[in-house]
């Protein structure tokens, strides 16, 4: 921590959080006339102060900037479910767990990419009455 990688940082934060709200704001048209309109924006567990294996509180300081950045996802995506409130579009963040889309991934006790889909599919189809600017993993509520 006393000698960071600030533009590892910088790199991580601009494609987690700045990404994610230009790709938001730039399919809202779009959303605004899909049937059953969804957000569904990456978390992760890092992002959490509660993770119990990945979070904040106990990372240690290993790959701030992407924890820093999945963090902000998570405070975006209840700002941009506030503010779509009053619209059909509903804005959640998943956490998908640590999956396998890296070499060697598996080999350190990742999911596959098919254990990790069926919690972003959850949130994609949820019915009209459910969750906004939630954290999930699973289909089950996380703090963060």
């Amino acid at each position: 921590m006393t000698d960071p990688d600030l533009n590892a940082a910088v790199k991580a934060v601009e494609v987690d959080l700045i990404g994610t709200w230009r790709m938001t704001v730039g399919a809202l048209r779009l959303l605004e006339r899909a049937p059953r309109p969804r957000v569904v924006n990456v978390g992760s567990g890092s992002g959490s102060r509660t993770d119990p294996r990945y979070g904040l509180a106990v990372s240690g300081g290993r790959h701030a900037g992407h924890a820093l950045g999945k963090a902000a996802v998570h405070s975006l995506t209840a700002v941009v479910a506030s503010g779509l409130a009053d619209t059909p579009v509903m804005v959640n963040a998943v956490c998908p767990g640590f999956t396998a889309t890296v070499p060697g991934a598996r080999e350190a006790g990742s999911r596959s990419v098919a254990e990790s889909a069926p919690g972003v599919l959850w949130a994609a189809t949820l019915p009209d009455d459910g969750p906004r600017g939630g954290f999930f993993r699973d289909g089950e509520p996380l703090r963060w």
